[in-house]
C-alpha cells in the first residue's frame, strides 16, 4: 500500500500542516487505520477509497489523529485532494456529510465545509490559568468540531501563549482555538489563531482547517460583516487559510506540497 505525506495550507515544504494520505480499495478495520495513524504520528492521517455508481460522492474519506477518529479535518482533506490531483471538483462522503474540494489549476484547492455554529460559553474552571492569558470571550463550536474558541487581547498574546498541554488534555473538548485580530492592517492577514488539540492526541496543530469554520463567522461579525478574509495560524510551522463565509457553508482555500511518497508495509 502506498502512503504520501503532504504539507497542507502551504506552497513550500516543511511549512503548513503535514498529513498522511492513503488511497485504498475499501476501508479496512477502524482499529487498523487507528494503528496506522499512530505509527505515522502526524496530527491526522486520511484514508479514502473510491465510491462506485452515480451517488452523491466520489470518495469515502475518514481522518484519524494518533489517538482518535475525528468528524472533520480540513488540512487532511486538502492533502487528499492534492494527492488525487483531479481537475474540477471531487466530492467526499464523510462523518460531516458530503464535502467538496475544487482545484483552480494553480495547485490551490477550495474546500466547502459546514460553518460551525458559535454559542457563547462559560470558560471551564481554571482555564485562564491553564492558558496563562486573559480571555476576552469564550464560544463553543459544534457539532462537528466541539472546540472552545477563545478571543485573546492581542496578536502578541496569541503568539506568546504557552498553555499547560497536560491540563488541556483532560478537557472534555476536541480542542481549544485561541485567536486575535491582526496587529497591523497591512499584515497580509486579518486574524491570527492557534489550535491545541491535546484531548485528541494533538498537542499543537500547525494549521487547522476545521477551526476556520468557526473563526470565519467569528471574525466576519467583528470585521464589519466581511465575508472574505485571510487567517494566519501562528504555530511554529505557520500557514495561511483564505476563507469565505457563505451562510451555513464556509470555503477554505490553500495549497499543498507532497514531501514523501512510499510504501506502507505493515
Amino acid at each position: 500500500m502506498r502512503i504520501r505525506i503532504v504539507d497542507a495550507f502551504t506552497d513550500r515544504p516543511f511549512a503548513g500542516n503535514p498529513a498522511g494520505v492513503m488511497l485504498l480499495d475499501e476501508f479496512p478495520s477502524a482499529e487498523w487505520m487507528q494503528r496506522v495513524a499512530a505509527e505515522v504520528h502526524l496530527s491526522e492521517t486520511a484514508f479514502a477509497h473510491p465510491l462506485s455508481g452515480d451517488g452523491e460522492a466520489d470518495y469515502a474519506l475518514r481522518w484519524f489523529t494518533p489517538a482518535v477518529e475525528v468528524a472533520l479535518c480540513g488540512h487532511a482533506t486538502l492533502a487528499t485532494a492534492h494527492v488525487l490531483g483531479r481537475a474540477g471538483t471531487v466530492r467526499f462522503a464523510t462523518l460531516s456529510g458530503v464535502l467538496t474540494a475544487t482545484g483552480d489549476g494553480s495547485g490551490a484547492y477550495t474546500l466547502d465545509f459546514p460553518t460551525a455554529p458559535l454559542t457563547p460559553s462559560e470558560a471551564p474552571d481554571g482555564l485562564a490559568g491553564v492558558l496563562g492569558a486573559e480571555m476576552l470571550s469564550v464560544h463553543h463550536t459544534g457539532p462537528n468540531t466541539d472546540d472552545l474558541l477563545i478571543e485573546l487581547k492581542s496578536e502578541e498574546a496569541v503568539r506568546d501563549l504557552a498553555p499547560d498541554l497536560s491540563a488541556l488534555a483532560r478537557m472534555e473538548r476536541r480542542g481549544v482555538i485561541v485567536t486575535a485580530a491582526a496587529a497591523e492592517p497591512d499584515a497580509g492577514y486579518d486574524f491570527v489563531s492557534r489550535f491545541f488539540g491535546a484531548a485528541a492526541g494533538v498537542g499543537e496543530d500547525p494549521v487547522t482547517g476545521s477551526a476556520h469554520t468557526a473563526l470565519t463567522p467569528f471574525w466576519s461579525a467583528r470585521l464589519g460583516g466581511r465575508t472574505t478574509m485571510t487567517g494566519y495560524q501562528a504555530s511554529p510551522r505557520g500557514g495561511y487559510v483564505r476563507v469565505e463565509l457563505r451562510g451555513d457553508r464556509t470555503r477554505l482555500t490553500g495549497s499543498a506540497v507532497t514531501v514523501m511518497d512510499g510504501d506502507f508495509l505493515a
